[in-house]
């Protein structure tokens, strides 16, 4: 394991190591290319290759400079490492929150995901966020255990100009809904739209997913049930699980029914 981190170490202790190594399991180069490429001095390419050639990990060819078998998994494997950690950053601040164990995809496809949080002067900026991605879309699907109040009329407007919906929600998502008069005539209105159809699962939904054509957005919530984080990323991995997803629960779940949307004040 010394020797492990050793090399790690060596890596690490110069930027130019890995650029280097990088270009070489791309391409052959001559130095002059890989001085073009990664902007290190003819000095240290000379000693970044001898240390390479000494490790067997590159090798000099009539076109150049290329790497060894070797030279391409280690290659691969500080690219691996370098958009882990690139990811990591980027998720940080919202790692707590993220439902990892619920999440069919490497979390790497997040490294570059659009993250919108609450401020002071807008704290249901996620849920904006949400609605301007629904808004600017044909064809809509969520998987939810929710459906706020300000989505709801956002997705009612929507669907009234020609957009397609497709909802699965909990149970106990639609019986609050249906709860609250105003908000349970939404629904009503929704649900005798032409270009929606919503579909109940008996069983708790664990997560908030959107899917705005071919861009998923996930809604991140603490223990406590605030709402603390929109995460969305139009990766083809990540829009291939929440479409899978969606249509796994909708083909368990029921249609709505009249009686799904009736409030308690019209139940006798």
């Amino acid at each position: 394991m010394n020797r492990v981190l050793e090399e790690m170490e060596f890596l690490a202790r110069s930027a130019n190591r890995g650029d280097v190594l990088t270009a070489l399991t791309d391409a052959p180069h001559d130095r002059q290319a890989l001085a073009a490429e990664t902007g290190a001095s003819q000095p240290t390419l000379g000693r970044i290759l001898r240390d390479f050639e000494d490790r067997d990990w590159v090798r000099e060819t009539d076109d150049g400079y290329t790497a060894t078998a070797t030279g391409r998994l280690v290659a691969a494997g500080l690219t691996e490492l370098s958009d882990s950690l690139a990811a990591e950053l980027h998720l940080r601040e919202i790692s707590e929150w993220l439902p990892a164990d619920d999440l069919g995809f490497d979390l790497r496809r997040l490294g570059e995901a659009t993250i919108t949080t609450p401020t002071q002067t807008r704290p249901s900026a996620p849920v904006g966020r949400v609605i301007d991605l629904i808004e600017a879309a044909d064809h809509v699907r969520i998987l939810s255990h929710a459906f706020n109040e300000a989505t709801l009329a956002a997705v009612v407007e929507w669907v009234a100009d020609g957009g397609t919906f497709e909802g699965v929600f909990s149970a106990a998502a639609i019986e609050a809904v249906a709860d609250e008069a105003a908000l349970g005539e939404q629904l009503r209105r929704l649900q005798a739209s032409e270009g929606a159809t919503i579909r109940i699962v008996e069983e708790s939904v664990p997560l908030a997913v959107t899917v705005a054509d071919d861009t998923v957005s996930l809604l991140l919530r603490d223990e406590q049930g605030r709402l603390q984080a929109a995460v969305d990323t139009d990766d083809p991995e990540v829009t291939e699980w929440a479409t899978d997803l969606h249509g796994r629960y909708w083909a368990d779940a029921r249609p709505i029914a009249d009686s799904d949307t009736d409030t308690f004040g019209d139940t006798p």
